[in-house]
């Protein structure tokens, strides 16, 4: 074990020991003994009212202006007074679908301090997908901008369900306006008597693949997932003391520029819930643009990005990232999934080094919690999704679901108290996703000699060529290394002889020459012959991505295979 290994397992156990700030204890969870941390808040309205205390530091930038701890509590204090004249409670369901914008924030706050519980659609939805992930959460309101609610036809289809509408202009009849019960002054009302097993929240998976599903998580399971984004800032902080004092030195306030979607656990647990319980300062981009993101980062002196691998790429081949005028303020870029590109982390060491980069692995399933790290420990082992948290089991299986040793590759389970409760309404996929309280995330990894948790691919992205495994990310990582190919998406597809053949679709810039034949060449050069893609398409245009950045290879490998000349 490396004298850096060996600081971080110390450090860990120094935060986790009795008395200790991150102290972690065995507590009985629905008859099963998990490990939790003795001090994290029990419920999300009791860890959302201790953010009170930030008053009128900033808060939340969004197109040009500030708003304040104080102003963004006193609309949610108002929202929620109203809810409550509107027979909400504990247990009441309040979906919520706009951009990234301030007002998103305020109606999950306002909802989750009468107790109710935030269901955050995913708003790139159009009218019909909408109305089924309404008709599957049936709320008793939905928060909605003035896009959404033309999506959606001005009704929801729900019955009893009241709309509440954010946005300029008039409102149509039998909506609520935002700004007008925003304005009402109300004070703070007491914080209902949740038990840390009732249910806080609803986020819906990303649906790369199929039906997206609500997924289920307790007032316990948020609130420890929350507690364990501010036990690994503790570590990376202790075992990167160098970094972090150079940062500090700098005299900056910390402040995330924040891209990626409000409706999934990367922005809203990591960014906007850490940054309201912690006094950090937001800014909000409603929408991608990595030209603009450069811009936000010059103006507003963004420390810290955290997004898709493919978002982090864009970012750096911008003009000007290089510039100390324009990005000297960024103290760190945050990556979310599975192992990074070869390419990606070379860039970022090169171009980012000293900085408190890092890389995080979880799924909306267990609340973002399975593994992490970042600055000199990110360093240390780039390949890596970090180290495994305090509070989750990590257990990697064969097919049959047996243990394997230390370092084979498997289906990666975790099992802990922030894994969900089930899939909304959807009892068969909770069974098909559960086993005896482990979580099988369709993740293959491996867990190495220092508690290291590497992530291979989805298992559905492991090609059979003739008996022999191929991991689609290995071969994605290749082709990247090649300077004209931006995006790069690896699948199987059908073939006669080797029962399955290596298919790459590539991405690459306008004015490029790159063909089939050599792309074929440069996997070749680097990777073992079974490996070589058998077909390759180049194209000029972007490939399909989710919201939350990830390919959309389901849909690629259709259109692939049923393409005339395959």
């Amino acid at each position: 074990m490396s004298q850096l290994s060996e600081l971080a397992h110390k450090v860990r156990a120094q935060l986790t020991a009795p008395g200790a700030p991150f102290e972690v204890v065995e507590e009985v969870v629905r008859g099963q003994a998990f490990r939790v941390y003795r001090n994290a808040f029990r419920t999300l309205p009791e860890l959302l009212a201790s953010a009170r205390a930030h008053g009128d530091k900033p808060f939340i930038v969004y197109q040009g202006e500030t708003w304040t701890f104080a102003r963004f509590f006193a609309e949610a204090d108002a929202l929620a007074a109203q809810m409550r004249e509107w027979g909400l409670g504990p247990g009441a369901r309040v979906a919520i679908a706009m951009r990234n914008r301030p007002e998103w924030g305020v109606a999950f706050v306002a909802a989750a301090l009468i107790g109710a519980v935030p269901a955050p659609l995913n708003s790139f939805g159009l009218g019909e997908e909408l109305h089924d992930a309404l008709a599957d959460v049936e709320p008793q309101l939905f928060v909605c901008d003035v896009e959404r609610l033309e999506r959606v036809g001005g009704a929801v289809r729900v019955g009893g369900c009241r709309v509440l509408c954010v946005g300029d202009g008039a409102v149509p009849e039998g909506v609520a306006a935002y700004a007008e019960l925003a304005a009402r002054a109300a004070t703070p009302a007491a914080l209902p008597a949740l038990q840390p097993d009732d249910p806080a929240l609803i986020l819906f998976t990303s649906g790369a693949t199929s039906r997206a599903k609500g997924v289920l998580s307790s007032q316990r399971a948020v609130c420890q997932a929350l507690f364990n984004i501010d036990f690994i800032g503790a570590l990376s902080g202790m075992t990167s003391p160098e970094v972090v004092a150079a940062l500090m030195a700098r005299g900056l306030p910390p402040t995330t520029l924040t891209a990626v979607p409000l409706f999934h656990v990367s922005g809203l647990h990591a960014q906007l819930l850490t940054s309201l319980r912690n006094g950090r300062r937001l800014v909000f981009m409603p929408r991608w643009d990595p030209e603009k993101a450069i811009e936000l980062i010059r103006a507003e002196r963004i420390t810290q990005f955290n997004g898709a691998p493919s978002m982090v790429m864009q970012l750096l081949a911008q003009p000007g990232f290089d510039d100390p005028a324009v990005t000297g303020s960024l103290g760190g870029l945050g990556f979310g999934g599975a192992g990074l590109p070869q390419r990606l982390i070379d860039e970022v060491m090169q171009r980012k080094p000293n900085s408190m980069s890092g890389i995080g692995f979880g799924l909306t399933e267990t609340n973002g919690v399975a593994a992490a790290t970042s600055g000199s420990l990110f360093a240390y082992k780039p390949r890596s999704s970090g180290l495994t948290s305090p509070i989750i089991e990590v257990r990697v299986v064969d097919a049959a679901g047996q243990p394997l040793p230390q370092g084979e590759q498997g289906e990666i389970w975790l099992r802990g108290v922030t894994v969900m409760d089930g899939y909304w309404r959807n009892p068969e996929a909770s069974a098909a996703a559960m086993s005896e309280g482990w979580f099988r995330t369709g993740d293959v990894g491996y867990l190495d000699e220092e508690d290291f948790l590497f992530v291979v691919d989805r298992i559905k992205d492991v090609i059979n060529r003739c008996g022999e495994k191929i991991a689609a990310a290995e071969v994605e990582s290749c082709l990247l290394h090649l300077p004209d190919v931006l995006e790069a998406a690896v699948f199987a597809v059908p073939d006669e002889d080797t029962g399955e053949a290596v298919a790459a679709v590539l991405s690459v810039r306008e004015d490029s020459a790159l063909d089939a034949e050599a792309v074929r060449a440069h996997v070749a050069a680097h990777l073992a012959a079974y490996k070589v893609p058998a077909v390759v398409q180049v194209r000029s245009q972007a490939l399909p991505r989710n919201p939350a950045g990830k390919l959309l290879k389901g849909q690629l490998r259709a259109a692939f295979v049923a393409a005339p000349e395959h």
